[in-house]
């Protein structure tokens, strides 16, 4: 549903919400998040240039997140880095479709548009807290189960 790419994001403003403002270097959340470090560090320098985190230099630095989790929406990160695919005219050109949608791409745009919205809805802080009844069957670091 979502590139490996929005995956990576996802994963490293998660870890960086859940850090609680102690900057973190690529190298530390690629181990963290078990991603790619090479390919991580294209994906934080997408989430700067959308102003999504802020990267600090020097001894002490690394990357921090510019919004609060609260603030942060999914849909926010995955716009940031390879956006869900939308179906604004007919894909494959049939020219009698003009910019009407036939009923398979009309329902796939539909589709995206609720994709859309449900991410647009949630905040990274909802992702840092697991409600007890979806628990974390991933492990994922900086993540923790709700009070019962």
């Amino acid at each position: 549903m979502i590139s490996q790419t929005a995956e990576y994001a996802l994963r490293a403003i998660v870890f960086l919400a859940g850090q609680e403002g102690m900057p973190c270097t690529t190298a530390f959340i690629a181990e963290a998040t078990r991603t790619p470090a090479g390919y991580l560090a294209k994906v934080m320098q997408s989430l700067c240039r959308a102003g999504l985190i802020v990267s600090r230099r020097g001894l002490n630095g690394g990357f921090l997140l510019k919004k609060s989790p609260e603030e942060l929406t999914i849909l926010a990160i995955i716009n940031a880095v390879d956006p869900i695919r939308r179906y604004p005219e007919c894909p494959i050109g049939i020219p009698s479709h003009g910019r009407r949608l036939c009923p398979l791409h009309s329902r796939l745009d539909e589709a995206a548009a609720m994709v859309e919205q449900a991410f647009g809805q949630t905040t990274v802080a909802e992702m840092l807290t697991v409600a007890q009844k979806h628990k974390s069957a991933c492990r994922f670091p900086g993540v923790r189960s709700a009070p019962s």
